[in-house]
């Protein structure tokens, strides 16, 4: 590999980190586990070690899941049939566990809805910069409820800006996601012209806080790109789309890394999941992954788009809380999402919702000409 350049990248120390797709990990922590329940007479204790955190004694309102979406998760309302989860990406300068449990801005929010039965997965990037109520942090973007209280302070501002039900959740630090894509061969990615400076740039940065040596893209085209390649790639934010932009690469290097681990034997699988189960943070318990790993070869992600929808955003700088992306009427955009992810042609945003959406627009009119 090549040495460490001179050069340092504009954010310094600090790394925006993006994520291992949520099949993957779920397919890695499921095949480890359906392996040593198997092979190991039932005895796990020489296997690898996954930090969950337990959300048993969780009600649905504790985490923001309204009364009006519970009913719609009953058997034969329009969102039965589903598993949402929310994957997050921490902005945190460590690398371990402890650095997933808040105090950290989760930079990189994924809603994966996942059909249980024709195995169809729906990505849904939440923009990082997305104006929404926090919970006790107020109004401001969305990526502060991580850091006010982690994973599950995260999936009820979710839930209650946005209707879901989401119940787990997995956050990874960016050691994680460079390690995994390294364990599993790499990930073939589409390189152009406007991208391959920035993508080499990034890496200097990355390098720098991993302490380990890059290798420079030199070419442009569909090739293979390594952990610390493809973690840069998901930066780049400096080309037609800026950060929009940004979180389109950030779901094709899921889709990439996803389409490797089907591809893993099981021997990669195991030592991938022994790499990054140090840096992985999760909600999901042991009998959910393996309920879902038994068919993990058969999901498919079908669709992929970000929140707020293309045409029912805007941005500006709402004074001090800084350059944000704002969801022209979040019950538009609520209304887009439940037909997006679940099909509902018919919803009707909760209550909770439109006292949202009021207060959003309250706040930001001030700022931004609608």
């Amino acid at each position: 590999m090549a040495g460490k350049s001179g050069k340092r990248s504009k954010s310094g120390a600090k790394i925006v980190i993006f994520l291992v797709e949520i099949l993957v990990i779920i397919g890695l922590v499921g095949a480890v586990l359906y392996f040593f329940n198997n092979n190991n007479n039932g005895d796990n204790t020489s296997g690898p070690s996954l930090t969950i955190v337990d959300n048993t004694e969780l009600t649905p309102n504790d985490i923001g899941i309204s009364e009006e979406v519970q009913e719609q998760t009953q058997e034969g309302g329009v969102m039965s049939g589903y598993m949402n989860i929310a994957l997050f990406g921490i902005d945190a300068t460590s690398t371990g566990v402890s650095a997933l449990e808040k105090g950290s801005r989760s930079d990189t929010i994924i809603i994966v809805s996942i059909n249980l039965e024709t195995k169809d997965v729906k990505l849904c990037s939440v923009y990082r910069d997305t104006y929404l109520n926090t919970g006790s942090g107020g109004y401001q973007k969305c990526n502060a409820a991580y850091a006010l209280g982690g994973g599950n302070v995260a999936i009820s501002m979710l839930n209650s800006n946005l209707d879901l039900d989401i119940s787990n959740w997995v956050a990874i630090s960016y050691k994680g996601l460079a390690d995994a894509i390294d364990c599993l061969g790499g990930v073939y990615i589409d390189v152009d012209s406007s991208e391959i400076d920035h993508l080499n740039n990034y890496q200097i940065g990355i390098s720098e806080v991993l302490k380990c040596d890059y290798t420079p893209v030199t070419q442009t085209g569909y090739q293979l790109l390594n952990g610390i390649q493809a973690s840069a790639y998901c930066r780049i934010r400096y080309t037609a789309g800026d950060d929009f932009k940004r979180a389109e690469r950030q779901r094709e290097v899921l889709q990439a890394t996803m389409d490797q681990a089907k591809k893993a034997d099981a021997d990669t699988i195991i030592r991938t999941f022994n790499t990054v189960s140090s840096s992985v943070l999760t909600s999901l318990d042991s009998d959910t992954f393996l309920e879902l790993v038994k068919n993990v070869g058969k999901y498919t992600i079908v669709a992929e788009d970000g929140f707020p929808e293309a045409s029912l955003r805007t941005t500006g700088t709402i004074g001090a809380k800084g350059s944000c992306v704002i969801p022209v009427n979040l019950e538009s955009n609520v209304i887009w999402l439940h037909q997006y992810l679940f099909g509902d042609q018919d919803y009707t945003p909760s209550a909770t919702v439109k006292e949202y959406s009021s207060q959003i627009y309250s706040e930001t009119s001030p700022y931004v000409n609608y």
